[in-house]
């Protein structure tokens, strides 16, 4: 009895895995969308495992199944273990990167537990076929007997019923995502009361790309095209199994009904995957439905004599081409994410017709912004600069999930050049770049082998495959597509990492006998379904693994409400409502004590708000501050020396705080130095180590640095306007008297050049001049 519980348990945790995380969103955390799916993850990992567990203690014995990627995924599990041992920060490369979390060694973890949890469940629940003999440990309790065998679910069965609820969930997602393109966004009526978009800002336009639960268009468009073969091999195959077979008319009735339900969840996730705008994700989409009508198409033509006769006769080349014919016309009508395929549209073939070209929506900056650098080139520059980190790193990688600091180091010029100049790369862009810079070698070939090896499998079995093993193969290959102009988020890798488990249970590659198997208590027994007499000693361990998964579950909850703490307590900082952030952060800090990006926001608003008490005269309380930012900042550099993100923020803090006492002056200094040697082309962190070496009364090496930072980025204001004054200081002496003329004239021409490039009314290079008596008279 408790061992059929156990079964049904793990059985419905993944059904709710699957279903629930690409709908799981929040909008109190501090990241809306991958944070709550990441613990979502953990969650069920951690109640699977329990009762698995349990399991094994039930049945004696400790059991894993073995499965053709074994070795392949130890390697890989062995590549990502070393890189995160030698990594720039391991707790970034345990966790992952705060507000991603995918990718880190825990979530790798994660995956590679419930891809095996998964096989030897649902193996060891199901694998043996009635009336095969079974051997039980002396005193095990038999399993309920029926026809001459156990009472057991087919393993495929299952695998198709979590196939299923995943396309209901995939069907919620689209239909979710839809409104959002005409205006009227489910999300702001959740949030807001009001079915519109105006709850989001304008970084985030669902009505030109919609994103739905997912978060990012790109995100959902990878999600889409995973699951469009697969509705696809569910609906030809519902059909094809069943059209010689004798059916009663309720029978055929419900089949064709089911096989129109999943053509119809196709037809909407590839509608919804044109309106997300994705290109990578519509190359990716259109990637897996050519490979599956390949696939199908063989299947179905397989020895036949006359090609063409076949295929006049074949049912399954009579749906493909409905579908291709659907999927054609919402094309034509609904527009191509590929710019240089709309002149195949409706828009672009009226456009040419009537001579007059449409002015196409600019996007959203974060999304590939038309007016903004062109997001191939930014793709391109960073590239760049993971091969740069590579090359440096060769072996091992920078550590697992390590990009956003090591890219700072290595980052080209150019990409001070582009729209998105001061923004943070916390990936490469590329999952197999961001595999070669963070894991070296060792980690992005385990990763090629482990991809490999299965496309290597599922292909030798090509003749014999079911639609549904092409199916996932056609969705799995997509990942692979949509992963190389971007990277993988929590939902994408779940399938990454499952889709291999299913293809090879429906293809019947998973062998019941070769299990990782040893007695427990025991002795040595067959794989069966039985369970041992409860002992006295078993129920303490049973109890004990249920204590560890409630204590597991309430430090992931103590995490979450420590990350909404922070989430609030960081946007009121944002805003300057540093008095309320306070104790937000501080609760932060108190319910996840070892996350370093809370402590380092916390000392940045102990700082400022010690800085601002201090002109309220404020003594006591502001030393007490002063003291608690600086010891704050100063355990997170310590244990975090590499991340440049810290140190920034120490540079902020550290000055805040010399407002008001002009000794931190100094240690800023220091703290931009160390940020400059991490990122020496950052031409944001260059401009701010020219100011503080002015401010610290060294002219000299004020202009050096400022001059170096305008080459970084030649369109830089800021760097111009505050190079001019240091030029202008440099060429005065004690009591004001210019006496180095040559300093002056570069005075004059850095604001000529900031009226000339940037504004010709710009009011403080006109005050500037005028102030040093040297506005022209054009301009007087």
């Amino acid at each position: 009895m408790i061992l059929k519980i156990c079964n049904r348990i793990i059985e419905y945790a993944f059904y709710a895995l699957f279903f629930l995380l690409p709908l799981v969103f929040t909008s109190d955390t501090y990241e809306l969308f991958e944070f709550p799916k990441m613990w979502l993850v953990f969650a069920i990992t951690l109640i699977i495992a329990c009762f698995w567990l349990i399991k094994m203690v039930l049945q004696g014995r400790f059991f894993v199944a073995q499965t053709p990627l074994d070795i392949p995924i130890v390697l890989f599990l062995l590549s990502q273990i070393i890189s995160t041992i030698f990594s720039l920060d391991i707790h970034v490369s345990m966790w992952g990167y705060y507000s991603r979390f995918n990718g880190g060694l825990l979530s790798i973890l994660s995956y590679i537990f419930l891809y095996y949890a998964f096989i030897s469940n649902i193996m060891s629940e199901g694998w043996r076929a009635r009336g095969t003999p079974v051997e039980h440990p002396q005193g095990a309790k038999r399993a309920r007997m029926s026809d001459g065998g156990e009472a057991r679910q087919d393993p495929e069965r299952i695998v198709k019923r979590l196939i299923f609820v995943s396309l209901i969930s995939g069907a919620i997602v689209a239909l979710w995502g839809l409104p959002s393109h005409f205006g009227y966004d489910p999300t702001c009526l959740l949030l807001r009361g009001s079915l519109d978009v105006s709850c989001w800002t304008e970084a985030f336009q669902p009505k030109i790309r919609i994103f739905s639960t997912l978060g990012q268009p790109n995100w959902l468009a990878a999600y889409l095209s995973i699951l469009i073969p697969i509705a696809l091999a569910f609906a030809i195959s519902n059909i094809k199994n069943q059209i010689s077979k004798t059916q009663s008319k309720y029978q055929k009735f419900l089949i064709f009904n089911m096989s129109l339900l999943y053509f119809l969840f196709a037809i909407l996730f590839f509608l919804a995957l044109l309106f997300t705008k994705s290109q990578s994700g519509f190359a990716a989409g259109v990637f897996a439905i050519s490979l599956f009508i390949i696939a199908a198409l063989f299947q179905e033509l397989k020895g036949s004599k006359s090609l063409r006769l076949s295929i006049l006769k074949s049912h399954t080349a009579g749906m493909l081409l409905i579908i291709l014919v659907i999927f054609t016309l919402m094309f034509f009508f609904a527009g191509s994410p590929i710019e240089r395929l709309n002149i195949l549209t409706y828009e672009g073939v009226k456009s040419d017709l009537i001579g007059f070209k449409k002015v196409t929506t600019p996007l959203p900056a974060q999304f590939g912004a038309l007016d903004g650098t062109d997001s191939g080139k930014i793709r391109m520059i960073v590239w760049r600069g993971a091969l740069d980190i590579f090359k440096n790193n060769p072996l091992i990688g920078t550590g697992v999930e390590t990009f956003a600091f090591a890219y700072y180091k290595y980052r080209p010029i150019e990409h001070n050049l582009t729209s998105e100049w001061d923004y943070l790369y916390n990936k490469a862009h590329n999952e197999y770049l961001n595999y070669l810079a963070t894991t070296g070698l060792v980690g992005l070939g385990a990763y090629l082998i482990m991809i490999i090896t299965f496309i290597i499998l599922i292909l030798k079995r090509a003749r014999t495959n079911s639609l549904l093993v092409n199916g996932l193969l056609a969705g799995y290959l997509s990942i692979l597509v949509s992963n190389f102009f971007g990277f993988s988020v929590v939902t994408v890798n779940l399938y990454f990492f499952l889709i291999p488990a299913f293809a090879f249970i429906l293809g019947g590659m998973i062998s019941p006998q070769k299990t990782l198997s040893f007695p427990i208590g025991v002795k040595k027994i067959k794989i069966t379904n039985y369970q041992l007499p409860i002992t006295l000693l078993r129920w303490p361990i049973i109890f004990l693994i249920i204590v560890a998964t409630f204590v597991g579950i309430l430090t992931l909850l103590r995490f979450f409400l420590a990350d909404k703490a922070y989430a609030l307590g960081f946007n009121l900082d944002r805003t300057g409502q540093y008095q309320l952030a306070y104790p937000k952060l501080l609760e932060a800090v108190a319910l996840r004590s070892g996350e370093p990006a809370f402590m380092d926001e916390l000392s940045l608003n102990n700082a400022i708000l010690s800085a601002a008490l201090s002109f309220e005269n404020e003594a006591t309380l502001a030393s007490q501050l002063k003291d608690t930012a600086i010891g704050t900042s100063d355990l997170v550099v310590e244990k975090h020396p590499n991340n440049i993100v810290f140190w920034k923020t120490r540079v902020r803090a550290l000055y805040a705080l010399s407002q008001t006492d002009e000794q931190y002056l100094p240690l800023a200094l220091e703290a931009v130095k160390k940020a400059s040697a991490l990122a020496p082309t950052d031409a944001k962190v260059s401009y701010n180590l020219g100011l503080l070496y002015g401010q610290n009364g060294d002219t000299d090496r004020a202009v050096e640095v400022l001059e170096k930072t305008i080459k970084l980025k030649p369109d830089y204001y800021d760097a111009y306007y505050a190079l001019g004054l240091f030029y202008h200081e440099s060429a005065l002496d004690e009591k004001g008297r210019t006496v180095k003329p040559e300093l002056q004239k570069k005075a004059v021409s850095a604001m000529q050049y900031i009226l000339d490039n940037f504004a010709t009314d710009d009011a403080q290079a006109l005050q500037a001049l005028e102030t040093w008596g040297e506005l022209p008279k054009t301009q007087q």
